[in-house]
């Protein structure tokens, strides 16, 4: 360091003699001469990553860093790009992502070279101080955990940063410079901020789900719960990408739709997309696709020309398989307008079910939701005013009537098996179309037909026909 940070008060002198408290006498050195050094560096985070996440540890390779050591086919590959940008030179990657800094604007050198360290290097390695705690928890041993916490803590540690202070300055427009200020940045930016993720104030909804998360982690891990905190890290991983995703969809729209030809704005765009573009690979090989090679042909130091909506759409064809959401991701925001710049409004999630006491199901369960109506019959008849039913109530108990509703139908012998799914159509006894579908396999000749009613996403009317050993109240 050179001014700034840099204090010499509390460093030894070499004109002091060191005493060192060996057993059972101390003993005294007199040194003729004294660096001081960090064992803890930005570059060091990609360095040292080889041994740290790919080939010494109990878990390795660890997954995340695996796609992007098999992206760029480089395992240093975040100081190969710092270090290009810091020098004016090429980061020729084994595989993929090549990035030429040899003719570029000093801004975009400054703007690769910053969020590089922070994006690439830190971000990795927080994630390799989360898998670090899994390895280093003990099954069952509310004891043994602390090297397994600690991790866990250095992970929030870097994410973070001390320039948060102890209630996250960013959240008031003081930044700081890791991961966690991009987040509460880009939640404004793109009108992802507050509890609901739908604000532009409010604190970013990415931090406030991952305050939850390190707090879950860390109690899990103290308690031996080892095998709980696995998917706590991934979901941890998916919410720190949506501000890189965030990022570069920024400045594909600036460059890409407003035209921009800014340096600096290229360069930010450049190294958010390599920040995340192994992520997207992950994805095309799943599905046999190029979206990376899309947003990187876009997006690259030195691309002639940027698509914004190519860059939208390769985007956007990966978040569930990333694991985010539209909605997490959010729109370009227009402040002064109040509204999403042209072009620039988020995509729409799959159809969203109706909240049940907050949580948003991922799929339709409103007919298990609606369980609780045979516990409310049940103590409906066992409460009545004229004394407790217990045949009505236990005919309730044994025979349900508001939860997986099924006709079972004597017919002739069937002709032929029927598959399980089979959709099944009829009449009600008031004429209008009934559905349902074949409840399980059936064999033919079977002369036992099983059809369960289809049900809709709306919990008011989910089914209609509930029976059962229902009398009244909830029958229909």
């Amino acid at each position: 360091l050179e001014g700034y940070h840099r204090t010499t008060a509390g460093c030894f002198n070499i004109s002091s003699e060191l005493t060192i408290a060996t057993f059972p006498d101390e003993t005294t050195i007199a040194a003729t001469a004294v660096a001081h050094k960090n064992g803890r560096t930005l570059q060091s985070f990609s360095t040292n990553a080889q041994g740290l996440m790919y080939d010494n540890c109990p878990g390795c390779p660890y997954k995340h860093y695996k796609m992007f050591y098999d992206y760029y086919g480089d395992f240093d590959y975040a100081d190969k790009w710092v270090t290009a940008a810091l020098d004016g030179t090429a980061a020729d990657f084994t595989r993929n992502g090549d990035a030429d800094f040899s003719s570029v604007a000093e801004v975009a050198r400054v703007e690769a070279a910053q969020k590089g360290t922070a994006y690439m290097s830190v971000w990795m390695y927080v994630i390799r101080e989360f898998e670090d705690a899994i390895d280093d928890c003990t099954l069952a041993c509310i004891d043994c955990n602390y090297a397994a916490a600690h991790a866990w803590d250095e992970g929030v540690a870097f994410y973070t940063g001390s320039l948060e202070g102890s209630s996250g300055n960013s959240k008031s427009g003081d930044y700081g410079l890791m991961p966690y200020a991009l987040a509460e940045k880009r939640c404004i930016d793109m009108r992802t901020c507050g509890a609901d993720g739908d604000s532009v104030s409010g604190g970013s909804r990415v931090n406030h789900e991952l305050s939850l998360l390190f707090l879950g982690g860390q109690q899990r891990l103290q308690r031996g719960e080892c095998s709980a905190v696995r998917p706590i890290v991934d979901r941890i991983v998916q919410l720190m990408t949506v501000p890189l995703v965030q990022g570069s969809l920024r400045y594909a729209y600036k460059l890409g739709y407003q035209g921009s030809t800014l340096p600096k704005e290229k360069g930010e765009g450049a190294v958010f997309a390599a920040s995340v573009l192994p992520l997207v690979a992950n994805c095309d090989a799943k599905f046999g696709r190029d979206d990376a090679g899309i947003i990187y042909n876009n997006m690259r130091i030195g691309a002639p020309l940027t698509s914004w909506s190519a860059v939208k759409a390769a985007f956007e064809r990966n978040y569930e398989c990333m694991g985010i959401t539209c909605a997490e991701v959010g729109g370009i925001w227009d402040a002064a307008s109040n509204s999403y710049f042209a072009a620039g409004a988020p995509c729409v999630d799959p159809k969203l079910y109706e909240p049940i006491a907050g949580y948003i199901p991922g799929s339709q369960v409103t007919d298990h939701n609606a369980l609780d109506l045979d516990q409310e019959d049940f103590e409906h008849e066992l409460n009545e005013e004229d004394g407790a039913n217990f045949v009505a109530a236990k005919e309730i108990y044994e025979l349900g009537g508001n939860s997986k509703s099924y006709a079972e139908f004597t017919v002739p012998p069937l002709a032929a098996p029927l598959a399980k799914g089979l959709r099944v159509t009829g009449a009600t006894a008031s004429g209008s179309e009934v559905t349902g579908y074949v409840y399980e396999d059936t064999a033919q000749s079977a002369v036992v037909l099983r059809v369960q009613y289809a049900t809709s996403d709306s919990q008011a009317n989910y089914v209609g026909c509930r029976v059962g050993g229902l009398e009244g109240y909830h029958r229909t």
